[in-house]
């Protein structure tokens, strides 16, 4: 046999075990479902910010996948007020901002996504302004799901 004909089964072999992957391979990743279009999102964790409605300071949330559930690890805000948790693990001053450690798990969210509060996902190596993919007081439903390959390729990535 040649050389010739060593690679050619290589390449076809690897292009069946591609398309294999494509096809049966599921991965975790976060689902953000706005009204008209689904994007995904491949990191384990994400940051939610806001600017709060009434003290018109920035929030964060960090979340995090944890099974098919979407876990609620951190929460950091400047001042105590309205839609502050009353529940928290441990609790710390940190350059100006009170630091809460969380650990409360979500099946789904839903988040009122707004210009005016700037709601803005933060992933490992961008910030995501996703009032800019929605109109005001538009709804988006985030889960965790397993989706194939092929999905990811034809769906929206964040």
């Amino acid at each position: 046999m040649t050389n010739k004909s060593n690679k050619k089964r290589w390449l076809w072999g690897i292009g069946v075990l591609i398309l294999l992957a494509i096809f049966f391979i599921k991965i975790p990743v976060f689902v953000f479902e706005f009204e008209d279009r689904t994007y995904f999102l491949l990191e384990d964790s994400f940051q939610l910010k806001w600017i709060h409605s009434v003290e018109k300071e920035e929030w964060i949330e960090t979340y995090e996948q944890q099974g098919n559930e979407i876990l609620l690890l951190e929460t950091h805000f400047k001042t105590f007020g309205a839609g502050v948790p009353s529940i928290a693990k441990d609790t710390e001053l940190t350059d100006g901002f009170v630091k809460m450690k969380m650990d409360i798990r979500y099946p789904e969210l839903y988040l009122t996504v707004s210009e005016n509060v700037e709601t803005t996902i933060i992933s490992e190596d961008r910030e995501i302004p996703i009032y800019n993919y929605a109109n005001d007081y538009d709804v988006v439903h985030i889960t965790i799901r397993r989706i194939y390959l092929w999905e990811l390729l034809l769906g929206g990535k964040l």
